[in-house]
């Protein structure tokens, strides 16, 4: 663990060669945790030192975003930048390729627009990019491909009228009724299987877990979405110019419904040092998309040792 400047701890773990090239690996969410730990089957554990945590209030990090009290404002995505550099200087590593699934792939590029210098490139799956574009998608337009599951996920929040969903969501996931935070969770998680079933190679099953992961998971991934990742209107297209002279690859699922493909090819398009990897028929993860990101790690070692 790591204690930061707040006094919050994070857990953090390195696995593969302690003299290899530096690997940062961040799950998605936020507030999944490393879950299983199969992030460190893609990279070559001979090649690349991998560093992979459980971003502040999730996981085996504490305090977990529902605990009494918690002040959700140091979710806030700056706040989590600056608890990797923390991290980065403790473990003494001068840069790194930074590597995620999801809403990792935001907070990677967010990570590097605040510190390039840091960054020697990116490998980044299931793009996306913070926006309000994308969070009025995932949250509210959506609702075509899924009609039932949302009309079930919309009546779940409570809503008044006029009220935004994901603002109605974070008051229910907050509200001092256990009974109402578990319901709420437990709506929104059994969403989120919805839209990340397609094409049914890959199952979430985020309802089926324990009812402090739903909470702490479904809080932090309401709140952020609420406030567009605290990343403006744009998100990471705002700031691309500050990271796109670095080498990345962005693997994308065609089938995508949580995060369409479009994303990654706009950034793609204002990128000149990217690569784009459409995986034919995944959606937002998969074993073809597991195949990809090894050979991303494979191309990238070469060029990353040699900046």
């Amino acid at each position: 663990m790591l204690t930061l400047r707040d006094g919050a701890q994070i857990y953090w773990e390195t696995t593969g060669n302690p003299a290899g090239t530096p690997l940062l690996w961040l799950h998605g969410g936020p507030g999944t945790g490393l879950l299983s730990g199969g992030y460190k089957r893609a990279p070559d554990p001979k090649s690349w030192l991998i560093v992979g945590l459980d971003q502040r209030a999730c996981g085996r990090s504490r305090p977990l975003a529902n605990e009494p009290g918690f002040d959700l404002s140091t979710l806030q995505t700056p706040a989590l930048i600056a608890d990797l550099e923390e991290l980065r200087q403790h473990l003494g590593i001068e840069r790194w390729l930074v590597a995620g699934g999801s809403w990792g792939t935001t907070l990677a590029m967010a990570y590097g627009q605040a510190h390039p210098e840091r960054v020697t490139g990116f490998v980044l799956t299931a793009v996306t990019d913070g926006s309000r574009g994308y969070v009025e998608w995932i949250s509210e337009s959506v609702e075509r491909v899924f009609p039932e599951a949302w009309e079930a996920y919309e009546a779940a929040s409570g809503r008044a009228p006029g009220q935004r969903l994901l603002d109605a969501y974070v008051e229910r996931l907050t509200d001092p009724n256990p009974r109402v935070r578990d319901a709420a969770a437990m709506a929104w998680c059994t969403w989120e299987d919805a839209h990340m079933s397609i094409p049914h190679r890959v199952a979430p099953d985020l309802a089926s877990r324990d009812p402090q992961f739903r909470e702490v998971y479904a809080l932090q991934v309401a709140y952020s979405w609420a406030n567009n990742a605290f990343l403006g209107e744009q998100g990471i297209l705002d700031n691309i110019h500050r990271i796109c002279h670095l080498p990345a690859v962005l693997i994308h699922g065609r089938l995508d419904i949580s995060g369409p493909v479009g994303t990654a090819r706009r950034l793609h398009r204002q990128w000149p040092g990217s690569q784009l990897v459409i995986v034919e028929h995944e959606g937002h993860g998969g074993p073809d998309m597991g195949a990809a990101l090894r050979q991303a790690y494979t191309d990238l070692l070469p060029i990353v040792c040699a900046s």
